[in-house]
């Protein structure tokens, strides 16, 4: 089992670590590549457009081929680009490198998360994805100040060297460490669920069009808009709105992503505790007190103190929910989690980018673009776990009311 846990969270860290070694060396970059730094801010977008658009093909190609031939694939694929970009000698050769650097993460990403759904059962799923949310929570704080360490020595081509250190390292752990773990039949890990399938009921499609699936896809993907929101106005709110120094604004992003490691840590031990649907009204209703907090000190004018509390009370929220809601989501697939993973890595990213895009065409300020996806989302998500239950549960409810 460690195995699976070790692949699984290497392989899920390629991701936010494209995102943030690089940024402390935009300016060398910029001054290189002979282009602004806003240009090179689009390597953002062109990144997670990488992402989304291998989700769907990477997803199916583990279900059909097998986890661990896409995990060897896009680790490589994420070192080849990572070379590349380090070699880059204009903007264009860099956008296509970071293009490439996000379909090989893209693919790292749902395999990792098909893997824990084949390896784990629901409650002990739902307790890795918390702790994994938490270590890679520390990676905004971790990376930049290597990357900076990094630079002191090195030239920032030095930053995709390593990137490429990585891909390396997580292409070696799926070739030696990783087993294939796709099963070759329908797996369950619930022994109430496996008598009551044996007893001439046919086990279920694995649909995603069912009403479960999709409430806990629209869950995760206001979570992600949510948090990512946060990451992409925090700037122009903390150092802008808030009039804190750059170094101040390091400060807070490290103590909310403290926050957010804290409650992802907490929650594996939450859970022993409290029932999966607990956590995630928990987590919602701290977004919408996150929402309250941050309304009423705009409305009011009341000292920055306030405003970072409704920060820390938004990545407390997302952390503490997010884990549980991913695992509800995969847990009706087994052949096709790797598919299912895709779907939720897709829906994420579409949705976070779609969000912060059209809240910025409508001219909405950075607060209230927050302030409005905390309420709105907490609404929508509280009424989505409010009506909508495991479908397991409620099978399982109907055929003991129907047992004479």
């Amino acid at each position: 089992m460690f195995r699976y846990l070790l692949c699984s969270f290497a392989l899920v860290l390629l991701y936010p670590t494209a995102i943030d070694l690089y940024l402390v060396g935009l300016p060398q970059i910029a001054l290189d590549l002979n282009a602004s730094e806003s240009q090179l801010h689009m390597a953002f977008s062109i990144y997670l457009a990488g992402m989304a658009a291998t989700m769907l093909f990477a997803g199916k190609l583990a279900d059909a081929i097998g986890r661990k031939p896409i995990a060897v694939v896009g680790a490589a694929i994420f070192l080849l680009a990572s070379l590349l970009g380090g070699s880059a000698e204009n903007s264009q050769t860099f956008f296509i490198a970071r293009f490439i650097q996000g379909i090989g993460a893209g693919s790292c990403y749902v395999t990792a998360f098909a893997i824990l759904r084949d390896t784990l059962d629901d409650q002990r799923r739902a307790k890795v994805l918390s702790m994994l949310n938490g270590i890679t929570c520390i990676i905004p704080v971790i990376a930049p100040v290597i990357g900076h360490l990094i630079m002191l020595k090195f030239p920032w081509p030095s930053l995709f060297t390593t990137m490429a250190g990585m891909g390396l390292l997580v292409c070696i752990l799926s070739i030696f460490i990783l087993k294939e773990s796709k099963p070759h039949q329908p797996v369950t890990f619930n022994k109430k669920e496996h008598k009551h399938s044996t007893a001439g009921k046919e086990r279920p499609q694995e649909s995603f069009f069912e009403t479960f699936f999709i409430s806990r896809l629209i869950i995760t993907a206001i979570g992600v808009t949510t948090i990512l929101t946060y990451v992409n106005v925090s700037p122009m709110l903390i150092m802008g709105t808030m009039d804190f120094s750059r170094a101040e604004y390091s400060s807070i992003m490290a103590l909310t992503a403290l926050v957010s490691m804290l409650a992802s840590f907490s929650a594996p031990f939450a859970l022993s505790l409290f029932k999966q649907r607990t956590l995630m009204f928990s987590a919602q209703l701290l977004f919408a007190l996150a929402a309250a907090v941050l309304g009423f000190s705009d409305l009011f004018e009341f000292s920055n103190s306030l405003k970072l509390t409704g920060f820390g009370l938004l990545c407390a929220g997302f952390s503490i929910g997010f884990g549980v809601a991913m695992s509800q989501a995969l847990g009706p697939f087994s052949l096709r989690a790797g598919m299912a993973s895709s779907v939720l890595g897709i829906a994420q990213v579409c949705s976070s980018g779609f969000y912060i895009w059209l809240m910025g065409l409508l001219g909405v300020s950075a607060l209230h673009m927050l302030i409005i996806i905390l309420a709105v989302g907490g609404i929508i998500s509280l009424a989505l776990i409010q009506l909508i239950n495991s479908p397991i549960r409620s099978n399982l409810n109907e055929e003991i009311a129907s047992t004479p």
